[in-house]
């Protein structure tokens, strides 16, 4: 809770107003409350005319466990910006799939309360203007290339466990950002080439992959991807500060985009 106070304290600090929804602190073994508890909390800010955009409080545990209780009807009726990572990429997948709701693949509470002031700046800028392009400072280009499509992607781990559901994403046009932390490389290649043999890559159109913090040796992951996508004859560009890492840049998922793999730049519309 003290790094979630820090959190709210950062948002505040940006100018917004805060609303923290009752029952926001149940638990339930690893969980914050019963599956249908989390979905209600959530149906109900979608609802509220009041809130203006929501942000999840941590990225932690379960989010796919909620996605059969959660009112899509509700969601499309009153789209407002939705902000959060690495487990909460189980949302934003089927969000912007069933929803076509624009959202952002950024911070969530806890980890504002201690992110750096890059992370923040971005944050505030994609929630009070349009989405900035990007120059990748540390920028590889895996593949080279150039391509135009719709951004999505995210948590690896968590958007692998979609395959083979009714929340399967669909990458179909899409250039394709990916993240994970704390994944063993041979465990990044088993993620990748079950989503590739399960037809979820089937006509992607380029991949961006963001930090793949404590996931071992980074130019064996990068080989790994420039493998698993081979067959595609996409480019690829690495090194794009979101994620597990130092920064967490905020992406605007469901925007269209055009990734300059050689100039290592996302231009986005």
């Amino acid at each position: 809770m003290e790094k979630f106070e820090q959190g709210v304290e950062v948002i505040r600090n940006m100018g917004f107003v805060v609303h923290v929804p009752k029952g926001l602190d149940k638990k339930k073994r690893y969980l914050a409350g019963s599956d249908k508890h989390r979905a209600k909390v959530l149906n109900n800010l979608f609802f509220d005319d009041n809130i203006n955009g929501i942000i999840c409080a941590r990225g932690g545990f379960g989010a796919l466990r909620i996605l059969p209780f959660i009112d899509y009807s509700v969601i499309k009726k009153c789209p407002k910006p939705f902000v959060g990572f690495s487990d909460a990429s189980a949302l934003l997948s089927v969000f912007e799939k069933r929803c076509m709701l624009k959202v952002f693949h950024g911070p969530v509470v806890t980890s504002l309360a201690d992110s750096s002031n890059e992370t923040v700046d971005s944050l505030f800028k994609v929630l009070t203007s349009s989405p900035s392009n990007l120059l990748l400072q540390n920028g590889r280009t895996i593949c080279p290339g150039d391509a135009t499509g719709i951004f999505s992607g995210g948590n690896l781990a968590t958007i692998c466990h979609l395959t083979g559901t009714d929340f399967q994403p669909d990458f179909n046009g899409k250039i394709l950002f990916l993240e994970d932390v704390g994944e063993a490389p041979y465990k990044i290649d088993r993620m990748l080439y079950h989503m590739k043999m399960a037809g979820v890559f089937d006509g992607v159109k380029g991949v961006v992959a963001g930090s793949f913090h404590g996931c071992g040796d980074g130019n064996m992951i990068d080989e790994i991807l420039e493998e698993a996508f081979d067959e595609f004859q996409i480019p690829i560009l690495a090194g794009l500060d979101a994620g597990h890492g130092e920064h967490n840049f905020s992406l605007p998922l469901g925007a269209g985009i055009e990734l300059d793999a050689d100039n290592h730049s996302l231009l986005f519309f």
